[in-house]
């Protein structure tokens, strides 16, 4: 995949694509970025929450459209990436800090997320998150 940065273009490997979705990805969340979470997810994501509560991408949408989830700190950690031909699977600990419902939220967590690539484009299709 090339990336144009100020008129440049990089060519950048698997790895390095995962790495940088994944930053794009937690901007997003940080900063309630609607529109890149719908290029990044894809339409038929399953992500299981901490409670067990299984979601679609409709679902987390909403969560965000609606305004009831603020975040305040989002800091990754301990990231590992392991890539399975035109499959990406990231486990990364994550440091949050938020707000939802008028619920506080403050802990540490490991994410677990499935990346697929559909033509250029990389793709959260499952993903889990667990406290720790």
């Amino acid at each position: 995949m090339d990336v144009i940065l100020k008129k440049k273009t990089i060519h950048m490997n698997t790895r390095e694509q995962i790495i940088l979705n994944e930053d794009r990805l937690l901007k997003a969340i940080q900063h309630g970025d609607i529109e890149n979470l719908d290029l990044l997810l894809h339409e038929d994501l399953l992500f299981n929450l901490p409670n067990g509560v299984t979601i679609t991408k409709a679902m987390d949408m909403e969560t965000y459209t609606s305004g009831n989830l603020v975040v305040n700190s989002i800091l990754p950690a301990e990231q590992q990436i392991n890539l399975i031909n035109d499959i990406a699977v990231v486990s990364v600990k994550i440091d949050l800090k938020a707000v939802y419902n008028s619920q506080s939220i403050e802990g540490i967590f490991r994410y677990l997320r499935v990346w697929k690539v559909f033509g250029q484009e990389w793709k959260v299709i499952a993903g889990s998150c667990v406290s720790i």
